[in-house]
């Protein structure tokens, strides 16, 4: 059972447990489905928010159930009374959970010196912040706790993914360097050099290991990234191959400058790059694709989500967190100067 299974991650996760042979009930708020999931994939309307239509999904049980949308220690609290009748559990949790050794971490990176510097690779054993109700962070690692302690009951895995990428985000990071290519704009500004590495995770490799964890039911929390952490740069690059482009890159030493010239979704100051080791030892993982075989479909997603749109209409949340993403005019009167 696959809940949250019409979001981003939902979609290739069911795919893949599909091919893999499992009988898969996709669960989603709408009860809808995805043009490219087999026929033989049922579905089934539920609000996850609901205990007792949760619950009345589940039904009689099922052997692994999959979620793409626990946020906090409520819903971990909603999976463990389920524990009588599902075998293990696999949910998704997000790197975010992780702070540095002076107690920094993703919810300070907005104060003076409060961006965290991890260590490079960082594994599992990195410490985390404090579970709580105050952030998104807090509240992950909250649901992680609750979650690994009842192992006995319900055997969890949880997958720390990066930034996600792929169709149907509603963050799509990539619209950064894709709207600017169809806008034909041939210069580009990144700040701290071009360096910011924020380590990716593509839908598809999370999908893959949503599979090989439920082959391989455990207690544990593992990270879910792709196999290499670009940088801005590199990744700007990318997507021009894909698009056939070729731009030119201003690089800014340090911040970004006022009205967030050379800002991006990657802006990072310390980069944040994960292990994949023990992901690789646990569950045999090997990543489904890198990052630039997964670009092709990423950018004709968002080029067709683009059509004839403001990217604000297409893209809200995405105009929410990065209102002045697409400042042209800020860009080119710094440029002249």
């Amino acid at each position: 059972m696959v809940v949250g299974a019409t979001g981003q991650i939902g979609r290739p996760a069911v795919a893949a447990l599909a091919r893999d042979g499992w009988e898969v009930t996709a669960v989603s708020r709408g009860g809808g489905r995805d043009e490219g999931w087999p026929a033989e994939v049922r579905t089934a309307r539920a609000d996850r928010a609901d205990d007792a239509a949760l619950a009345a999904a589940v039904g009689e049980g099922c052997e692994v159930l999959v979620d793409m949308v626990a946020y906090g220690p409520e819903h971990a609290r909603q999976l463990v009374a389920l524990a009588d009748r599902v075998g293990s559990a696999v949910v998704v949790s997000s790197v975010s959970v992780y702070e540095d050794d002076e107690g920094r971490g993703f919810d300070t990176q907005g104060e003076p010196g409060g961006f965290p510097e991890y260590p490079v690779p960082m594994d599992e054993g990195q410490r985390t912040v404090a579970p709580g109700e105050s952030s998104y962070s807090t509240r992950k690692v909250a649901l992680e706790r609750e979650l690994l302690a009842a192992g006995d009951r319900l055997p969890t895995t949880l997958l720390r993914a990066g930034a996600v990428h792929g169709p149907h985000s509603p963050l799509p990071r990539e619209l950064y360097f894709v709207k600017r290519n169809l806008d034909c704009r041939n210069r580009r500004v990144l700040s701290y050099g071009g360096e910011s590495r924020f380590h990716t995770a593509n839908t598809h490799n999370i999908a893959e290991l949503i599979r090989l964890a439920a082959l391989r039911p455990g207690s544990r929390a593992l990270n879910a990234c792709d196999p290499e952490a670009l940088t801005a740069a590199e990744t700007g690059a990318a997507i021009d191959a894909v698009m056939g482009v070729t731009t030119e890159t201003v690089l800014l030493e340090g911040p970004p400058r006022k009205q967030s010239v050379g800002r991006t979704p990657w802006s990072t100051r310390h980069p944040v790059v994960v292990d994949m080791s023990a992901a690789e030892r646990e569950l045999d993982y090997r990543p489904a694709l890198s990052y630039a075989e997964s670009l092709p479909e990423t950018v004709d997603w968002l080029t067709r989500k683009l059509d004839q749109r403001d990217w604000r209409e297409a893209f809200p949340a995405l105009a929410r967190v990065y209102p002045d993403l697409f400042d042209y005019s800020a860009e080119d009167a710094f440029l002249n100067v």
